[in-house]
């Protein structure tokens, strides 16, 4: 949908938009979630394996695990992977000033030996379970090459690493495509790499293009000029219509991904809450409950949205313990002008809410331009309103879309997509708040925290029986369902639309996974 800052799995400068394709194209990690989200190898001959000598913990609470790697791994540019860069990758990463630091799972390691040049060990300082780094994007753990990026690495001063061409027109990844050329503003081409370590894929050439209008983008799948669409281009609105004029006539085919859990974010920063009201729970509430979701669901997406009460949708891995846990607030108007009267507020002549000390509660509802984000925000601030709610819509435009302190310094609330389960749980901490000192990093940009919620995070991130953990996320939810951190929409689902003449793709299984997992063996026929 737009133009990527970096199409390096986790890059130094921040973008917010989601790059499911491109990062699958160009880089390659430890290991990947296949269509039944269950994890293989990658990079590494093998995953992990509790209480051997590839994962063991320790007596005094600290972890270490082995990784080998496959042999006659390379660069796209021919030089060799080795251990060094997985290590190398650990110094950029937990330099404080790169922003990652106090993110997962950096801030759960302790240092990262290259044992030999096929053999990395991670010394963790304490249990941490998600070992493969597959829980979502804030915890993958990617190599870097040293051969590259070393020369521009200096102690604290991570500017000159972060500004190396090396992130954009100069890339060198591992992945199944070699960066090839790159348009501003228009398009980025691949082409298959040969030494690529699970084999040369079978579609030669790849042309990434950049379409922020999705309007334009159905009018190009309509017209043959476009084969894929990545799940950020064509919306559901746009699916409705190609159901009825393409799909229909056997053209192509829509795969529905449910993996972005869409919802409307309170901001919780004093410095930029505006109204101050919202920092209200009972106000949260309120408008929590003058909410009905279907009608929108049906307005917007022809219904193939799932309502859910939090980020998981029932078919995730968590779907049974979110739901356990979760606090429901079902459309009441009653109930809202209660918690509305309990707050304090009572409906002025105009008929909206108002306090005798603050005065009216008048907030903004902001989105990213897209035409279903603009429509979504029209009806949720149009029927907040026709319930006393002074609500007023605005719209960040495509421009500051991938600018982290725009999209993090909102002050009312903002509805936005981000991926879904378990990675959207886990990153509501206040060490996933993006900040100036932090170059705007982490995916918690409303600011909610909360002292119990912090502690479950780190009893969860320490806990490795698996039923243990279930029961951890359904309180997780109810924590975070309970405080209103955001009010749940429903979980969208990103369409993949495609031309008959692609095949090998296919829906998976859990909406954790990424759908281009197995990109290599697409065919283009």
């Amino acid at each position: 949908r737009l133009e990527p800052v970096s199409i390096a799995t986790r890059p130094l400068q921040q973008s917010g938009v989601g790059l499911y394709l491109p990062t699958r194209m160009f880089n390659a990690e430890m290991a990947y979630l296949d269509d039944q989200h269950q994890a293989r190898p990658y990079l590494i001959e093998a995953l992990p394996q509790l209480n051997t000598d590839t994962w063991r913990v320790n007596p005094d609470g600290t972890m270490d695990t082995t990784y080998h790697l496959r042999p006659s791994i390379t660069w796209h540019d021919g030089q060799p992977l080795t251990a060094e860069d997985f290590a190398f990758a650990w110094r950029v990463y937990s330099t404080p000033a790169s922003g990652n630091a106090n993110l997962t799972p950096f801030k759960f390691i302790s240092s990262v030996e290259a044992r030999d040049l096929q053999t990395v060990v991670i010394h963790w300082k304490q249990a941490y379970a998600d070992v493969t780094f597959l829980a979502g994007q804030n915890t993958e753990f990617p190599p870097l090459p040293r051969h590259i990026l070393e020369p521009a690495l200096q102690t604290e001063q991570i500017d000159s690493l972060a500004n190396n061409p090396f992130w954009t027109r100069d890339f060198v990844g591992l992945g199944p495509y070699k960066l090839d050329r790159w348009e501003n503003g228009a398009f980025l081409e691949g082409v298959a790499f040969d030494k690529h370590v699970l084999g040369k894929a079978h579609v030669e050439r790849v042309r990434l293009q950049f379409m922020s209008d999705a309007r334009a983008v159905l009018a190009s799948i309509l017209s043959g000029d476009i084969h894929l669409t990545d799940g950020t281009s064509a919306g559901l609105p746009e699916i409705a219509v190609l159901k009825r004029q393409w799909i229909s006539q056997g053209k192509g085919v829509a795969l529905l991904h449910p993996n972005q859990w869409r919802a409307a974010f309170f901001q919780f920063r004093p410095e930029y809450a505006s109204p101050k009201g919202l920092l209200n729970p009972l106000v949260r509430k309120a408008l929590a409950s003058s909410l009905d979701r279907q009608p929108l669901n049906d307005a917007l997406y022809d219904g193939d949205g799932i309502i859910s009460d939090s980020m998981f949708p029932p078919q995730s891995v968590w779907g049974a313990a979110a739901a356990r846990g979760a606090v429901k607030y079902p459309y009441d108007a009653r109930r809202a002008d209660q918690l509305m009267s309990e707050a304090g507020y009572a409906k002025d002549a105009e008929g909206f809410y108002a306090s005798p000390t603050d005065g009216r509660l008048s907030f903004e509802v902001k989105t990213n331009q897209q035409s279903d984000n603009e429509s979504e925000v029209s009806i949720l601030a149009s029927g907040w309103r026709q319930l006393g709610f002074a609500a007023q819509e605005a719209v960040l435009p495509a421009a500051q879309a991938q600018d982290a302190q725009a999209r993090a310094t909102y002050a009312g609330l903002y509805t936005n997509s981000q991926n879904c389960c378990e990675s959207a749980l886990l990153g509501l901490t206040a060490a996933s708040t993006p900040r100036a000192e932090n170059r705007w990093a982490g995916g918690n940009r409303s600011g909610w925290t909360n002292p119990g919620f912090e502690r479950l995070i780190d009893a969860y991130s320490r806990t490795l029986d698996q039923n243990t953990r279930d029961g951890q996320i359904g309180d997780l939810v109810h924590v975070m369902t309970d405080d209103v951190q955001s009010i749940t929409l429903f979980i969208r689902a990103q369409g993949w639309v495609h031309v008959n003449e692609l095949k090998g793709l296919d829906t998976i299984a859990p909406p954790e996974g990424n759908m281009s997992w197995n990109m290599p063996n697409w065919e283009f026929q």
